[in-house]
């Protein structure tokens, strides 16, 4: 009987046990302040394509004093051209760029470093800043410019082609006693698998003998141009309308996130303004005709893009918390949304169709008359993407022999 009596209250304890410990958190709860419930930013999938996209790290190191002139301008109006000669690769090339602007220990700076970044139109921004003004005294700190571009950019660690591009038409300064000089510098590149190619400006010896150690030093190319960098410019009877179906397809972007990830963007917003305020007709129809390709994408669209986002079905429009969204359809209805998200994606399909054919379009005028002309085999254009084509091969990056450089 003492033993019955035993196991009934051993039951009865568990019993308490197990319904006190099922109702433990709404117990906890009671009187509790529950906190607001807030949506966190959706966790986008990866971009899976068919193939994983190559990628190319290029940064111009580029002398901003005042004998550089013509070169600086001529580098603004074709840094666009530069990249759809790029994009031209099989697979559609990841193309980021980066900048060093140097001059001497007595100028305003010695060097100005904007990091690698597939924000084209950022880079272009800062491009633009860039005036020639300074030195006149002879050789210019191009050792301080190389270590900058091989050791303070964010170089891509996986497979790529990473490539520097030196110009200038002054020698280095050999003569410093607390800097690294550029063998050692060079040195470095390689072990990163940093390709250094030189552009003289001018017809300077010094330059030369100097520009072709590094460029040999460097596993690169050497090559001269003149001080206006004989680059190919030719206005087309396109490039208005390209400059405007440029415009319209920034107005389709809308930018979500929180307010570090919303800032960073409207930087790049900004700088967009920047480029159709201040640039040539000519470059906007260029940097029309690279946005509109594959590789270009990346560029126009940058990150944490709405529109974008939504079509592609990486992200759902419920999953974003209010105070995330777009500050002009914050307080929009849900369907009134999803409506302008759809407006906005058709739009961008029409105008990207429109760019397309008058680029194509452009490209063909371009061709007859640099053909008309004799052709550009001389031009920085030809000589950049001639060396880009010939390195990038032992990345693993493949062009048509028969390409040339667009313009």
């Amino acid at each position: 009987m003492k033993a019955k009596t035993n196991k009934l209250i051993a039951a009865t304890l568990v019993g308490i046990t197990v319904a006190t410990v099922a109702m433990y958190p709404s117990l906890e709860s009671i009187g509790a302040v529950q906190p607001p419930i807030v949506k966190p930013m959706p966790q986008k999938p990866p971009i899976v394509h068919e193939q994983q996209a190559s990628k190319i790290d290029v940064v111009f190191v580029l002398d901003t004093t005042g004998s550089m002139s013509g070169l600086i301008e001529a580098a603004k109006e074709k840094i666009w051209s530069i990249a759809s000669s790029m994009a031209q690769a099989e697979h559609a090339p990841e193309i980021r760029m980066g900048l060093v602007a140097y001059r001497d220990k007595c100028d305003a700076y010695v060097t100005k470093v904007t990091d690698l970044s597939t924000g084209l139109g950022s880079i272009y921004a800062k491009l633009m800043d860039f005036r020639a003004q300074g030195g006149g005294d002879g050789p210019e700190h191009v050792n301080q410019a190389l270590y900058d571009a091989v050791h303070k950019m964010s170089w891509n660690q996986q497979d790529a082609y990473r490539v520097v591009f030196l110009v200038g038409d002054a020698p280095a300064h050999m003569d410093y006693q607390d800097d690294v000089k550029y063998p050692a510098t060079l040195q470095v590149a390689a072990n990163k698998g940093i390709v250094v190619n030189t552009i003289q400006s001018g017809n300077n010896d010094a330059t030369s003998k100097g520009w072709q150690q590094i460029a040999s030093l460097g596993q690169g190319e050497y090559f001269k141009v003149g001080q206006d960098g004989n680059a190919v410019a030719v206005a087309t009877p396109y490039d208005k309308k390209l400059a405007e179906l440029s415009a319209k397809l920034d107005d389709t972007r809308l930018y979500y996130g929180d307010k570090e990830e919303k800032a960073r963007m409207q930087e790049k917003v900004k700088a967009g303004k920047k480029l159709h305020a201040l640039s040539s007709v000519e470059s906007r129809a260029r940097r029309a005709t690279f946005n509109a390709s594959s590789s270009g994408e990346k560029n126009f669209v940058g990150e944490n893009e709405l529109v974008d986002d939504i079509a592609s079905g990486r992200v759902k429009l419920d999953e974003i918390d209010r105070d995330n969204l777009p500050a002009s359809i914050q307080t929009m209805a849900p369907a009134a949304q999803s409506a302008l998200l759809k407006d906005k994606a058709e739009t961008r399909q029409k105008l990207n169709r429109q760019v397309k054919k008058l680029a194509q379009e452009r490209a063909d005028y371009i061709k007859r008359e640099v053909k008309a002309k004799g052709g550009a085999a001389d031009s920085l254009d030809e000589k950049i993407f001639g060396a880009v084509k010939e390195q990038a091969a032992k990345s693993g990056i493949s062009y048509d022999a028969a390409e040339s450089a667009v313009y």
